[in-house]
């Protein structure tokens, strides 16, 4: 197939790691650090994307230290921003396009529902203009998953018999 006749679909990741946008900067940052990953879609509850963060977005906005990060959400920085996206049947060629006059170098790929179906990087168009793609995988074969690391503390010692003994 020439790269003219490929469509977003026949490129685009598939298998995702997605944020909704009242998780905080600092879990996305760890989110995308364990996962190797440079681009972490927000989705709301129905899955429709409300943008695509980078690490630069979260390097960007960081200041104050992790409590500070803890307690704010990545909506605030998708404010203002637009998103553009592409349908699955889009062409390769357009998708470079779309990445071009937007100035982004990721975006995402949204079926007629709405609901995101994957994302097209500048990475997946080179792989696809050098020829090393495998075979694209099945409509069906399409996999998000939503991750959520929660803290684990470890266990308070326990108080001696002596301890005890003499009080708090």
């Amino acid at each position: 197939m020439s790269v003219e006749d490929m469509t977003a679909a026949d490129v685009m990741s598939r298998v995702l790691v997605t944020v909704k946008p009242d998780e905080s900067p600092l879990m996305a940052w760890e989110l995308m650090r364990r996962g190797s990953m440079h681009h972490l879609p927000v989705v709301d509850a129905h899955s429709r994307i409300l943008g695509v963060l980078t690490r630069e977005d979260i390097a960007a906005h960081w200041s104050g230290g992790p409590a500070e990060q803890s307690r704010s959400q990545v909506r605030a920085l998708l404010a203002g921003r637009r998103c553009p996206y592409v349908p699955p049947d889009a062409s390769l060629p357009s998708v470079a396009a779309v990445m071009l006059e937007s100035g982004v170098d990721v975006v995402p790929v949204m079926g007629a529902s709405g609901a995101l179906q994957g994302l097209v990087t500048v990475t997946d168009v080179l792989v696809a203009v050098a020829g090393r793609r495998g075979t694209p995988p099945r409509d069906d074969e399409m996999t998000s998953g939503m991750f959520r690391l929660e803290p684990v503390l470890p266990p308070k010692p326990s108080r001696t018999a002596e301890d005890q003994r003499q009080g708090p």
